[in-house]
C-alpha cells in the first residue's frame, strides 16, 4: 500500500487525471462493469481506470479501434436511454494512400455500438463508404489486459502479483492471469471473420470497402468461457438487455421534459445497477470505484426507491441479513449482529491484502437494516419476509446495545479494531472528517449525531414490527429505550450558540462543535426536538452551508472547510435527498422545495442528466454549472436515488399497506412543476394512477385509476 492511501484512508482514490478532463462512458451487467472514453475506446488516453472489470479485476485494460494507421475523427457518442449499450459515430481523418492520393476525411462512416451481458462486452463495428469507388484500407483492434484488482487501479501498490500468460489460434485470442489467491482468470476475446493479422495484442482486418455497401464485424470479450461472436448472438443478447433494463416498474411522467429527463435517467442508472445476488436484487453502490455490495448505500438507496417499488428493499435486506456477522473478527471489524459495510470478490480482497473481502467497518449500516426492515412493513405488511428477518433484527438490536454502545453510556459509538480498517466509520469515512472547531481530528471511540438518530429511528420502527408480530411487551420495551435516549441525544449533543446539533462527541464526550449536514438525518430520523427543528433548519439553509446547489457537508468558515474535499465542504446529492425529506418531516415543505431545486438544477448542468457521487461545495455562480469532483463515480445508486426521495419529500407521500392507503401531507410542488404523474403505483394487491396539479396556494389531488380497495388521502 502507497504512503498515501496510507494516509488518506480507504475513500481516497488516487488522482493522476481527473475523470471530467474526459467525458467517460460507462457501463455495468451484474458482476462486469465497463468505463470507456468517448470514442468508445478503452486504455489510450484519459483516465487511468478505463477498461472492463469483472468480479473486482480489470480482465481488459486497452480496446481501441484504428481506421488505417490512425485514430479515427469523433463525431459524437453516448450511452442509450436506458443504459443498454455505448453508441460511437465516428469518420476517417485525411488519409494518405501514397503519391498524392488521399481518402477525405468524411468519407468514411463508422458505427460502435458496445454492451455487456452476462460476463461479456459485445462489439459490432459497422463500416460505410460514401466514396464513389472501392477503397482497401485495414481496420485494426488493439487489446490488453492487465487483470489488475480494482484497488491497485485506484492506487495502492502490491509487493508481489500473479503471474500473466496467453495464446493465440486463428481467430480467438485468450489472455490469462493465474493469481496469488490460486484463482485463473481469462479473457478470450474471439471474432466473426478470421483476422488478416492476429497477434496476443492486435487484431488487423483488411476489408474491400464497397461504395455505399456496410461492411459489419462483430468480435467478444468474454470473462468466463468463449462465446461465438455474429449478428444473431449480438442482436439477440441485446435485445434481452434492453427489455431487462427498459422493464418499469411504477411510472412517473411530469409536466416538465427535462425533469423527466433526470427521472429516467435515474431510473435507468438504477436498473443498471441492481445486480442478483444469491439472496435477492441488490444495487451496486457505483462504477468504477464501488461497483459491488455496499450495506449502507444499498439501504439508502432501498429507502429512497421504496415507495414506488419495495423489490428492491427486499432483496437489500434479505441479502445483508444472509451476510450478518456471526462473530467477532478485528481485522474485519465483525461483531456479532454486526451488519456488512462492503464485499468484495477481488485478489486482493481474497488474499487479505485488504480488509474489504467482507468487512463490518460501519457505525450506521445495522441501525440503517432495521430502519428499512421497519420501512418495508410499513410499506407491504409483508409478514412472511419480516418472520424471517425478525430473528436479525433482534441480532441487530443486540449489537446496538452490546457491542456498538461501547463504554456504556447510551451512544453508538465506533473504533476501529484492525489497522487496515476505516478510521470513521459513518457515511463520512475519509481519515478528516470528523473534527473539532479548531480543525484538531477528533479520536475515538467517536459517537455521530446521525448514528444515535439511526438508532433511535431502528428502536422505533422495531417496535412497530414487533407489535405487528404479536410481541407487545417487546414494543413497549424499545420505545421506552428510544425514548431514553432521545433525551440522552438532546442534553448531549445540541449546540444552543449555534443553533445546531454537534457533528459527533469524541473519546472524551467532548463535542465536536462544527457545523455540518449531519444534523439533517436526525431530521429524517425525527429524533429532533419540534421546537429546535427550525433552527436546525436555519442552519443547514443558511449561506454558510448552502451552496445555491444543495446543503454542504461542512459550513463555509469552518476551519477545515475546503469545496473541494470529499466530505469536508462538498455538496452529496443523497446527503440532500436525506435532508430534504426531514425539512418535510418537520412541516418545512418550503425548503425541501429549495433543495429539490437545488438538486434538479445541477442535474440539468451535467452530462446525461445524471447526479454524480457528489460535487463541489463553491458557491453558485450565474451562468455557470456545479464544479465536478474529479473522482467521482458516475453513475452512483444513491444518488440516482435522491430524485425520488426529494419528489417524496415535497409531495408529502406516504404509503401504507394496511389498509391500502396513499397520503400526501400537506402536499406541494416547486415552480419548475405544474403537474405530476404517478401510474402503476402497487400498494399490495391494488393499484392506482394519481395526479397532482399546482394551483397558486395549494396542490390537487385526482385519482386517474383505481384498481382494489386502496384508499387516496390529502391532509392539509
Amino acid at each position: 500500500m502507497s504512503d498515501i492511501i496510507k494516509f488518506q484512508g480507504h475513500a481516497y482514490v488516487l488522482a493522476t487525471s481527473p475523470r471530467v478532463a474526459m467525458r467517460t462512458l460507462t457501463l455495468k451487467d451484474g458482476d462486469t462493469f465497463a468505463v470507456f472514453d468517448r470514442y468508445g475506446d478503452m486504455g489510450s488516453v484519459g483516465g487511468g481506470e478505463q477498461g472492463t472489470y469483472h468480479r473486482g479485476t480489470r480482465m481488459l485494460s486497452h480496446h481501441e479501434f484504428h481506421l488505417g494507421q490512425q485514430r479515427p475523427l469523433l463525431l459524437s457518442s453516448t450511452v442509450q436511454e436506458h443504459n443498454a449499450f455505448v453508441a460511437v459515430d465516428l469518420t476517417n481523418p485525411d488519409i494518405p494512400m501514397g503519391g498524392n492520393r488521399i481518402i477525405p476525411r468524411g468519407t468514411i462512416h463508422v458505427f460502435r455500438s458496445q454492451y455487456l451481458w452476462h460476463g461479456a462486452l459485445y462489439c459490432r463495428t459497422r463500416v460505410f463508404n460514401y466514396g464513389d469507388s472501392a477503397l482497401d484500407l485495414d481496420l485494426t483492434y488493439l487489446f490488453d489486459a492487465d487483470f489488475a484488482d480494482v484497488f491497485e487501479v485506484r492506487g495502492m501498490r502490491r509487493k508481489e502479483r500473479g503471474r500473466q500468460g496467453g495464446e493465440v489460434t486463428d481467430s480467438v485470442v485468450v489472455m490469462s492471469y493465474d493469481g496469488l489467491d490460486g484463482i485463473g482468470r481469462h479473457t478470450w476475446i474471439g471474432f466473426s471473420e478470421p483476422p488478416a493479422e492476429l497477434t496476443g495484442n492486435h487484431a488487423r482486418f483488411s476489408p474491400r470497402l464497397e461504395p455505399l455497401r456496410p461492411f459489419e464485424l462483430y468480435h467478444t470479450a468474454s470473462f468466463e468461457g468463449a462465446r461465438p461472436p455474429s449478428a444473431e448472438t449480438f442482436a439477440r443478447s441485446r435485445e434481452k438487455l434492453v427489455n431487462k433494463l427498459s422493464t418499469r416498474r411504477c411510472r412517473i411522467r411530469t409536466s416538465n421534459q427535462q425533469f423527466n429527463h433526470w427521472i429516467d435517467r435515474s431510473t435507468a442508472d438504477l436498473r443498471m445497477l441492481e445486480t442478483q445476488t444469491p439472496d435477492g436484487p441488490y444495487p451496486y453502490a457505483g462504477v468504477p470505484w464501488f461497483s459491488t455490495v455496499f450495506g449502507r448505500d444499498g439501504i439508502i438507496t432501498a429507502l429512497q426507491y421504496l415507495w414506488l417499488d419495495p423489490s428492491m428493499a427486499r432483496g437489500v435486506l434479505s441479502t445483508l441479513a444472509a451476510n450478518q456477522a456471526r462473530h467477532q473478527n478485528p481485522v474485519q471489524d465483525a461483531e456479532p449482529g454486526k451488519i456488512l459495510h462492503e464485499w468484495r470478490q477481488g485478489e486482493m480482497a481474497n488474499l487479505g491484502e485488504v480488509p474489504y473481502g467482507s468487512y463490518y467497518g460501519s457505525a450506521d449500516s445495522t441501525p440503517l437494516f432495521i430502519m428499512l426492515g421497519a420501512a418495508y412493513w410499513r410499506r407491504t405488511g409483508d409478514r412472511s419476509v419480516l418472520d424471517g428477518l425478525w430473528s436479525n433484527i433482534e441480532c441487530a438490536l443486540e449489537w446496538i446495545d452490546r457491542y456498538g454502545d461501547c463504554d456504556g453510556d447510551g451512544f453508538v459509538e465506533y473504533q476501529r479494531k484492525g489497522p487496515q480498517g476505516l478510521a470513521n466509520q459513518g457515511w463520512k469515512d475519509s481519515e478528516d472528517s470528523v473534527m473539532h472547531s479548531d480543525g484538531r481530528l477528533a479520536h475515538g471511540p467517536i459517537a455521530l449525531v446521525e448514528v444515535q438518530a439511526y438508532v433511535y429511528a431502528a428502536k422505533q420502527g422495531a417496535a412497530e414490527i414487533a407489535d405487528g408480530l404479536g410481541m407487545r411487551a417487546r414494543a413497549r420495551l424499545l420505545r421506552a429505550e428510544a425514548a431514553t435516549l432521545r433525551t440522552a441525544f438532546e442534553k448531549a449533543f445540541w449546540l444552543e450558540d449555534k443553533g445546531t446539533y454537534a457533528l459527533a462527541l469524541d473519546g472524551d464526550k467532548v463535542p465536536c462543535t462544527v457545523e455540518s449536514s449531519n444534523p439533517g438525518h436526525a431530521l429524517f430520523c425525527g429524533i429532533v426536538r419540534a421546537d429546535r427543528a427550525r433552527r436546525v433548519a436555519d442552519s443547514l439553509m443558511g449561506p454558510d452551508m448552502f451552496s445555491g446547489w444543495g446543503v454542504r457537508t461542512l459550513a463555509e468558515g469552518e476551519r477545515r472547510y475546503n469545496p473541494m474535499s470529499y466530505h469536508d465542504g462538498s455538496v452529496w446529492p443523497h446527503d440532500n435527498s436525506i435532508i430534504a425529506a426531514g425539512l418535510a418531516r418537520y412541516g418545512m415543505a418550503d425548503r425541501a422545495r429549495k433543495v429539490l431545486d437545488g438538486m434538479f438544477e445541477a442535474a440539468m448542468s451535467v452530462d446525461l442528466n445524471r447526479l454524480p457521487e457528489l460535487f463541489c461545495g463553491f458557491p453558485r455562480q450565474a451562468g455557470q454549472g456545479p464544479t465536478l469532483y474529479p473522482v467521482a463515480c458516475i453513475p452512483q445508486a444513491w444518488s440516482a436515488g435522491s430524485p425520488f426521495l426529494l419528489l417524496q419529500a415535497v409531495l408529502g407521500l406516504e404509503v401504507i399497506a394496511d389498509p391500502p392507503t396513499l397520503v400526501f401531507h400537506h402536499p406541494s410542488l416547486p415552480e419548475s412543476l405544474d403537474r405530476v404523474e404517478i401510474s402503476g403505483l402497487m400498494i399490495g394487491n391494488s393499484m392506482t394512477d394519481v395526479i397532482l396539479d399546482r394551483h397558486p396556494h395549494s396542490v390537487g389531488v385526482n385519482v386517474q385509476r383505481r384498481r382494489g380497495d386502496v384508499q387516496i388521502r390529502l391532509e392539509m
